[in-house]
């Protein structure tokens, strides 16, 4: 896997591998995190715990597309780097590693982030030293904010996703008796917060609600209050280890409505932990299925990936992380010779549009989110993701 540093450290601990002790040293008068032959991007997001495989994914996305830029020279001679540690999934340590990150390491940007409440912790620590922010995986409300300027979202929002979900549920099956088991913590709020505005605009709410501690499986009290109202579908806001543990507990107690989960899930991990039993689950993404034959850029991600580590497997979460990566990419390449941060956020805001391949990137003055679309998936009987155009499908 060569081609990109790639130094991932764990929370609290030490670096796994080692860069040069003056790492974080630049003149006075220098861009931080560029040289004459580097840009050095940094990342905090979690590698170990439940969440952990949502970090791995994003950190070989990110990776496979700086690999992919410097075997072409990198961005006008310049080659991309990757600086990652290891938050946990954990606020403390996501507000200690991106002051590491910025103070000591002097990354040019920040990238590739997991979660809400990290970010939340994190983005005042960026916006203090306006350091770019991009490409979080998260579709937190509040990050999508005219005020946040440093902040450059890829995907679409939490909101848009639930509101899918709403829409299909009642359109498609004709359920009006939904459910909401979310983290309790901001991640699981926004997007109970956004399934319970899709409801009010269509005057409903959820029947039942449940919640559960961030970081744990503790899954059992929430199911019980949310089997009570008897739903036809339970809409699940949570990381793949909770989101899978739910619903094995409930079709084991022969309660199987449908359930609908959110794309932060970590689409690959939550189908290998449910297996076959995972049949009938819908998965909302925010980026084209990985292994599909259109756009484009699908085809290029799945070379990429290839070429940077042969024995991975394509995924949702790798591929945004890819495109993050190119997003990068398309905004130095538009900076030109000169890189700073400022410019680099600047020409994501200007009116014309990132064709990443055929995935399109808009944004504008008041607009730092790339991307509106969503798109529904749903785990076969052989535990397989597979595209779905209609929630009808389930019947079939």
């Amino acid at each position: 896997m060569a081609g990109v540093l790639a130094v991932s450290v764990s929370a609290g601990g030490e670096r796994a591998d080692s860069t040069p002790s003056d790492a974080g040293a630049f003149p006075a008068d220098a861009v931080p995190g560029v040289t004459e032959d580097r840009i050095l991007f940094g990342q905090s997001a979690a590698f170990t715990g439940p969440a952990g495989e949502l970090g791995t994914g994003m950190r070989l996305g990110i990776e496979a597309a700086f690999a992919e830029a410097n075997r072409e020279g990198g961005v006008r001679g310049r080659r991309l780097e990757l600086l990652s540690l290891d938050d946990a999934y954990e606020p403390e340590t996501a507000v200690v590693n991106t002051q590491k990150l910025i103070g000591e390491h002097g990354v040019f940007a920040l990238i590739g982030a997991v979660g809400t409440p990290t970010s939340r912790s994190a983005t005042p620590v960026a916006a203090a030293a306006n350091i770019p922010y991009v490409a979080p995986f998260t579709g937190a409300a509040f990050l999508r904010s005219p005020e946040l300027t440093n902040v450059v979202n890829l995907r679409a929002s939490y909101d848009q996703e639930t509101e899918e979900m709403v829409e299909r549920l009642i359109r498609d099956l004709g359920i009006d008796r939904i459910a909401v088991m979310y983290q309790d913590d901001s991640f699981g709020r926004a997007g109970y917060r956004g399934v319970r505005a899709a409801l009010e605009r269509r005057s409903m709410k959820p029947v039942s609600t449940g919640v559960y501690p961030r970081n744990t499986t503790a899954v059992k009290t929430g199911l019980l209050d949310i089997r009570r109202t008897d739903p036809g579908a339970v809409i699940l806001v949570g990381a793949y280890q909770p989101v899978a543990a739910f619903i094995r507990w409930a079709r084991h107690t022969g309660f199987d409505p449908v359930f609908v989960t959110i794309s932060f899930v970590g689409s690959n991990a939550l189908a290998n932990e449910l297996g076959k039993g995972g049949a009938g689950v819908i998965v909302t993404q925010v980026v084209p299925f990985p292994t599909g034959d259109t756009p484009p850029v699908v085809g290029r991600y799945g070379r990429a990936l290839a070429a940077h580590d042969p024995d991975a497997v394509p995924g949702f979460v790798s591929f945004e992380g890819y495109l993050a990566g190119r997003l990068a990419v398309a905004a130095l390449e538009r900076c030109g010779a000169e890189v700073a941060r400022s410019s680099f956020v600047e020409v994501l805001r200007d009116a014309e549009p990132i064709d990443l391949d055929g995935f399109e990137l808009r944004y504008g003055e008041n607009d730092n989110q790339g991307s509106d679309v969503v798109f529904l998936t749903m785990i076969d009987v052989g535990g397989r993701y597979r595209e779905v155009d209609t929630l009808k499908e389930l019947a079939l």
